[in-house]
């Protein structure tokens, strides 16, 4: 055994460890490793770092801003109604439990992207990056890892719903990757280890033993960052947090209210978690590639968003979440103007997303686009800049950047300023 772990290169140590975790303990679950960023006496204004959480909305496929958060006139004009808000500005009609949170929420008119096709759009807004090469990049709960460290001492610090676990931890070690629930409603998976926690204990002094030698030959960061997967899986199985997962103790009245759908249910997960103290959370809503048939489209999908965005903000605000909470709605692109009655293609040179809580203005609006919905006319953002700008409210000290495994710095949103408008 001695013999076999000496031969092994990184990779495939980093593989083996891995693989015994999955064996002894019957979890995929790799807590986070703890780095501290080091400490600045610059000044930043008020709302740097008041998001000690952020919950990312994100809605596959391509938002129509038009028939969305952003309603124009004349020929743009879609199948919906502009309708009035709480807030001095207008949605459609498709949204009208999201108008009367309108107050509560920034709203951004004047997003600007350079990919309109659906994988790598949905990884440049994930991450800020456009795919290059071999290289991945992190998303923002892994940058969150690396400036922050963990947000809790037994759950993950980032947690992904409705979706698989990749565009997360990029070139960061895959400790920081996010933990993935595949169905909200059922929470965490293989969370009890084969024969209960007196086996697991048995099996991990085994396996000390074995990888003794191992340890010691393979002093480096990633080899201990496996290494102390072992402690936190233990300390996870035991924690009394885990009860965050489980939506059954919330009542029937609130998850009705959140929507009894895996959108809904996952913005219920996302509150839960964050509350219990996961720094990030990403749910996945699909179904809003809305090429043909839009009216009946956006008839299925928007009132699932709606009802549970709406809900989630009057559930964090009803709670004291809010002003520590971030939720951002995000999106692939917008839709073009262009509009015959039945859909619109894919549009990224100008789009709509939201910020909500957190330290981000309320009931404001940042940012223009034309008439006709097509260009941004007044203060573009582009992606890498709103990453900024959800780093800075979540108080990372992005200024520093970290290095890439072929020793590029890398920087949160690609170098891009934060916009410090958007807060107050």
């Amino acid at each position: 055994m001695k013999h076999l772990l000496n031969s092994l290169d990184t990779l495939t140590r980093r593989n083996f460890v891995e693989r015994c975790a999955a064996t002894s303990f019957g979890l995929s679950i790799v807590p986070t490793t703890k780095l501290v960023a080091t400490e600045s006496t610059e000044q930043k204004p008020a709302a740097f770092g008041q998001a000690k959480s952020v919950i990312w909305l994100m809605l596959s496929g391509g938002l129509s801003h038009i028939d969305s958060l952003d309603p124009k006139k004349g020929k743009s004009k879609g199948p919906a109604a502009a309708i009035n808000t709480s807030a001095d500005f207008q949605v459609t009609d498709f949204f009208p439990k999201f108008a009367t949170v309108a107050d509560r929420i920034c709203l951004i008119r004047s997003m600007e992207a350079k990919i309109g096709v659906h994988k790598p759009a949905q990884y440049y807004m994930r991450t800020a990056y456009e795919p290059r090469g071999t290289i991945q990049h992190p998303n923002l709960g892994a940058w969150g890892a690396h400036y922050l460290g963990r947000s809790s001492r037994t759950l993950p610090s980032n947690v992904c719903i409705n979706r698989r676990s990749d565009q997360g931890n990029g070139f960061f070690p895959s400790s920081y990757a996010p933990l993935a629930i595949g169905d909200p409603s059922e929470g965490i998976h293989d969370v009890e280890s084969i024969g209960g926690k007196s086996a697991a204990t048995k099996r991990l002094a085994l396996l000390n033993g074995l990888d003794s030698d191992f340890r010691r030959k393979f002093n480096d960061k990633g080899v201990k960052a496996y290494n102390g997967f072992y402690d936190d899986a233990l300390a996870l199985m035991k924690s009394t947090e885990l009860k965050a997962f489980d939506l059954s103790n919330e009542s029937e009245e609130q998850r009705t209210a959140y929507g009894n759908n895996s959108f809904g249910q996952g913005c219920l997960l996302a509150r839960r978690l964050v509350d219990a103290g996961v720094r990030f959370v990403e749910v996945k809503h699909d179904g809003w590639d809305h090429h043909k048939a839009l009216a009946d489209e956006m008839e299925n999908v928007a009132p699932v968003f709606d009802a549970a965005f709406a809900t989630l903000i009057k559930d964090l605000e009803q709670r004291g979440m809010l002003e520590s909470t971030l939720v951002v709605v995000a999106t692939e692109f917008g839709r073009k103007p262009d509009f015959d009655g039945n859909g619109r293609s894919h549009h990224p040179i100008c789009f709509s997303t939201v910020l909500a809580g957190g330290g981000a203005k309320a009931g404001f609006v940042y940012g223009r686009s034309d008439n006709l919905g097509y260009r941004v006319e007044e203060n573009p953002v582009s992606v890498g800049s709103f990453h900024a700008s959800i780093a800075f409210a979540a108080g990372m000290k992005i200024e520093t950047p970290a290095m890439s495994p072929s020793g590029r710095p890398m920087i949160v949103g690609d170098g891009e300023e934060p916009v410090l408008q958007l807060f107050t």
